[in-house]
């Protein structure tokens, strides 16, 4: 890995929301002002598509690179780096152009594989980290080869790379992201590659973390200050936001909460403890992993709920953490692999006609904090620790309430990530060597809120297991 002397431009692939933004050569911290975003409106269908309109993303991320240059953020960029939605899938024609639309990891279209006795999903998920589920490729290509023909497929930020300097390759990063990824070789895995029914030409190639290429003629006519500045491989969201927290070796979690929330560890791929079935695993670059657990609710609950009640305030004030007596299952968007709750599960148990709004929206970011919860004592248990939890992201930095709440649920002290931009900051730490510090509040739980969330949590199981069972029925 090398470092740069000038500033970082770092391209944020969200999901909802596509970002440029500049960040400091040394701690890459965002530089103030630095920063544009185009707003992302993805397109849910009926019969679970969840699609983003390819070209509209594109042109509008481009337009966030002429905003920088015309407030003159371009200037001194010594390096260009790329944070990435996982999981992303588009099809494409022999030319390489798309097909479909971005198919996203919310959308629930895939094909039901039936691979006999003989199939091994456990030695799979060891090798791949993955399941056999409708997030992943394994799924996804035989769904879309059975509409139409494609010639190949590609994710966003492997299109995006494309877009900007010429070459379609993906990362070890993305690839992990696919499930169709050896994570020890780092290499396309021919089980899953014979699943999808594809060969490897059929993807993007691999690159290792420390390629480079630079923008294509086109883009350098474009924006002169960015002639001959290296353009690096992408990094799955999740490892970077990991990362970008100061959540980097195998003593400490990362929680994020963003337009979904997950829990995750980063730790050498060498020597990486035996992957328990609940748990998933991709690659961060050549030599580290990150295992964990997300979660489809949590900023995009939040905001769904505050806009449905027309709340004022996106605090549940006057709610005491853990004090609530509605329990809220958070299923709304159903759970990721490899629990099968299918979205539009979403319970709340206990309402009375003296509840009020505040009461549900924290009964809610309760049942959220107490997911995340579930995967941090199983990472506990795999690393042989009570792990130090950072927290950081989006909804981290907008709700003090929530922060608390994560503390108390957690029943340890967090540490707070100062900087919101978490994606961005890792993308530029992995592809740069640099091993950025949270830099933001330190929390104890209060001993009130712990007791309370404690006495509640029994409750909570008994009745997130009847919403499963009732979603499955």
């Amino acid at each position: 890995m090398t470092t740069t002397d000038g500033r970082v431009l770092a391209l944020d692939l969200g999901t909802s929301s596509s970002r440029a933004l500049v960040l400091t050569a040394g701690d890459a911290a965002p530089v103030p002002g630095a920063l544009a975003r185009h707003k992302i409106s993805p397109t849910y269908g009926t019969g679970g598509s969840a699609t983003i309109d390819l070209h509209e993303y594109v042109e509008g991320l481009l337009g966030c690179l002429d905003e920088l240059q015309q407030n003159g953020h371009l200037d001194d960029i010594g390096a260009i780096v790329v944070s990435s939605q996982w999981h992303s899938i588009v099809a494409l024609d022999n030319k390489g152009d798309a097909l479909t639309p971005v198919v996203t990891w919310a959308d629930t279209r895939s094909v039901h594989l039936d691979l006999g006795s003989s199939f091994d999903e456990h030695a799979f998920h060891a090798r791949t980290g993955s399941w056999l589920h409708r997030l992943y490729w394994t799924r996804r290509i035989p769904w879309l080869l059975s509409e139409g023909s494609p010639a190949g497929f590609a994710g966003l930020p492997d299109l995006v790379i494309e877009r900007l300097t010429g070459e379609r390759v993906t990362s070890v990063s993305i690839a992990s992201g696919t499930g169709t990824l050896d994570l020890a070789t780092g290499e396309y895995d021919d089980e899953a590659l014979e699943i999808a029914g594809v060969k490897a030409d059929r993807l993007p190639s691999i690159v290792p973390t420390g390629w480079v290429a630079h923008l294509s003629a086109e883009y350098e006519r474009r924006w002169p200050e960015l002639v001959g500045v290296p353009v690096h491989p992408p990094t799955g969201d999740g490892a970077a936001s990991n990362v970008g927290t100061g959540g980097y070796d195998e003593t400490t979690a990362a929680v994020t909460v963003g337009t979904s929330a997950a829990v995750r560890v980063v730790h050498p791929i060498d020597g990486a403890p035996e992957l328990p079935w609940e748990l998933w695993r991709y690659r961060v670059d050549e030599k580290r992993a990150v295992t964990g657990m997300a979660f489809s609710a949590a900023g995009n609950l939040h905001a769904w709920l505050t806009g449905v009640l027309q709340l004022t305030s996106d605090e549940p004030t006057g709610v005491e953490i853990g004090g609530s007596r509605v329990i809220a299952i958070p299923f709304q968007a159903g759970t990721r692999p490899p629990a099968t709750v299918p979205s539009g599960s979403g319970v709340y148990f206990g309402l009375s006609f003296d509840d009020t709004a505040a009461d549900l929206l924290a009964a809610s970011m309760q049942g959220a904090s107490l997911e995340v919860d579930r995967g941090l004592r199983m990472l506990d248990s795999l690393f042989g620790r009570e792990l130090s939890v950072v927290l950081g992201g989006g909804g981290i930095d907008a709700s003090a309430w929530w922060r608390r709440c994560l503390t108390a649920t957690f029943a340890r002290p967090t540490t707070v990530c100062a900087e919101a931009e978490v994606g961005a900051r890792g993308a530029a730490a992995v592809a740069l060597g640099l091993s950025p510090q949270p830099g933001g509040e330190h929390l104890t739980p209060a001993k009130a809120d712990v007791d309370r969330v404690a006495a509640l949590r029994p409750r909570y199981e008994r009745l997130r297991e009847l919403a499963a069972q009732a979603a499955a029925v």
